[in-house]
């Protein structure tokens, strides 16, 4: 079957198309190397002894999308991570992220309406629920207004997509609301490779690490945790790669109860960031060089899933450690110089 992966040479979007890959699916990436390496592409293949057809495309470009499914009529399923996804550049240049985040997905659905059946899985995330005023999160907790633009545009998505269903029974869509994926593939090959300063804890504390940033800096510390840091729900990438096949599966089988399912995919555990940062100091064995700073907008106290529906009803939950993803996310980034001089 042909799976369709748009910014399939991203962080998340490059697991998923291994875990594809090597579940024997055809793979078609899309991606218009913004925030990705084309690099990417042969390390795949390396670790799947597979080659995925490669497109450079942006979604932003409405004919160029009806020119490929012209192209591709008989894609069988169409995962969609093409996105802008950094919390704080968005509140800073909001535009951005609703042209990028808003109008690829609405060229996309109207391609997918063309088609005679078609299935998608929408790469959302737990900035859905905002502020939530319960922990842990469940898949009906209030969608509360959105602390960033970013989460905005996961909102709106969600939105678009529940209301083509509505009317279109041919559309069948799951999302998946991540919390907040780290880590690499174990080869060290693949792993987040974010262009100029990192907007995510993990790349920020390897950098430190490594010796390409001087300092870590911790936003805020007067939070109410338990240590005054930010609380998160850290989930391996690996993880959370395999949870799209299982989701897609699910789709192709027609296994899904009503044609849009929304199911959260965490550990169902909460790290605050200084938990964090002690847990890669433990895993690597190097003394970070950390300072506290003040909060930075859009981002919540604390946020962690309540995985029972994704474990009972999609059949699927993590199996890898913090740990883990911390020692995997060190190997990848000693790794990074070569793949930015390859």
């Amino acid at each position: 079957m042909k799976i369709l992966v748009t910014g399939g040479l991203g962080f998340i979007g490059s697991h998923v198309v291994v875990e594809l890959l090597n579940t024997d699916y055809q793979v078609i990436i899309l991606d218009n190397l913004s925030n990705s390496s084309i690099n990417v592409l042969e390390r795949i293949q390396v670790i799947s002894n597979k080659k995925p057809v490669f497109e450079k495309l942006d979604l932003r470009d409405q004919q160029s999308v009806s020119d490929f499914f012209t192209r591709n009529h008989d894609i069988d399923g169409v995962i969609h991570f093409a996105a802008s996804k950094a919390v704080g550049e968005s509140v800073q240049n909001p535009l951005l992220y609703y042209e990028n985040n808003v109008n690829s997905l609405v060229y996309l659905l109207k391609e997918l309406q063309k088609l005679p059946k078609s299935n998608l899985i929408f790469s959302s995330s737990c900035t859905v629920y905002g502020q939530a005023d319960e922990l842990p999160i469940t898949e009906i907790s209030p969608v509360k207004p959105a602390e960033s633009p970013y989460g905005n545009t996961k909102q709106i998505g969600e939105e678009i997509i529940a209301d083509v269903c509505k009317v279109d029974p041919s559309l069948n869509a799951i999302a998946l609301r991540y919390f907040n994926p780290i880590g690499a593939h174990d080869s060290g090959l693949i792993g987040e490779l974010p262009l100029g300063t990192p907007q995510n804890l993990i790349p920020y504390i390897t950098q430190t690490a490594i010796g390409l940033r001087e300092q870590l800096s911790i936003f805020g510390d007067d939070y109410p945790t338990k240590d005054g840091t930010a609380v998160r729900d850290y989930i391996h990438v690996v993880d959370l790669a395999k949870a799209h096949v299982v989701a897609l599966e699910r789709l192709i089988n027609q296994s899904a109860a009503i044609n849009f399912e929304t199911f959260n995919i965490g550990t169902g555990t909460g790290s605050s960031v200084l938990e964090v940062v002690h847990a890669f100091e433990n895993a690597s064995g190097i003394s970070l060089n950390y300072k506290i700073v003040q909060r930075r907008d859009g981002d919540v106290t604390a946020a962690y899933a309540d995985t029972t529906k994704a474990n009972n009803v999609l059949g699927w939950k993590a199996q890898l450690t913090l740990k883990d993803a911390l020692k995997s996310a060190w190997k990848w980034q000693q790794n990074v110089v070569d793949i930015k001089e390859s």
